[in-house]
């Protein structure tokens, strides 16, 4: 098993042997990422920087899907990646200025083109709802409203140990909060990063903050 959605007790088939890579890599500590880390999986319209922070202006009619519902397949996200080992977890710092149907940010976790998981805030039906796109072949959506996130600070952490990635967010200084828990074999090769789309509308520019490596979660609760 690759992934499963726990919540709704769907599981999924296994990628094939031949696409499995055993991680050997770990963060003992925390350390940040440097944006010349990573590689896009789409470029964006364009990237720059303001201080510190990278400013992401996404393509219109960006996103990240597979089938569901709607039939479709769109895979021209803007990710920007490096590996994820196991035993480590990964956190981006963005704000969430979002105003039109389906902009977003988060993290981006890839296996493959159809094996991934994004996970963060997404403006969805008029107001912010952060949640995680699970995709094995087919996406599914899990989300929950968060009116109060517009225009804050959003944290998306995601730890990789043992036999799960367990999703976590914040915004500001708030405490983090669960969000979704997913299974993923542990030899899987993962490369992972800053996400941002625009699905509807061109000029969506998303300042992300920061991009780091730290230690997993010791514990899921």
């Amino acid at each position: 098993m690759v992934f499963a959605n726990y919540r709704r007790l769907r599981v999924c088939p296994a990628l094939p042997i031949s696409q499995l890579k055993r991680n050997e890599g770990k963060a003992d500590e925390m350390r940040d990422i440097s944006w010349s880390e990573g590689t896009w999986t789409n470029e964006p319209a364009e990237v720059s920087h303001r201080g510190n922070d990278l400013l992401v202006t996404a393509v219109e009619g960006s996103d990240a899907w597979r089938l569901t519902s709607y039939g479709f397949i769109h895979d021209n996200e803007h990710g920007l990646l490096v590996e994820f080992p196991q035993d480590s977890a990964m956190e981006v710092e963005f704000t969430a200025a979002f105003s039109q149907q389906f902009d977003q940010a988060g993290i981006f976790i890839r296996v493959s083109a159809e094996h991934w998981i994004k996970a963060g805030v997404e403006f969805a039906d008029g107001r912010p709802q952060v949640g995680a796109v699970v995709t094995n072949g087919y996406s599914d959506w899990s989300l929950c409203p968060v009116p109060e996130w517009v225009d804050q600070r959003i944290l998306i952490r995601v730890s990789r140990s043992g036999d799960a990635l367990t999703i976590r967010a914040r915004a500001g200084e708030g405490s983090l909060q669960l969000v979704r828990v997913v299974p993923l074999a542990p030899e899987l090769y993962v490369e992972a990063g800053p996400l941002v789309c625009a699905p509807t509308r061109a000029g969506l520019v998303v300042p992300i903050h920061s991009w780091r490596l730290a230690e997993p979660d010791s514990s899921l609760h």
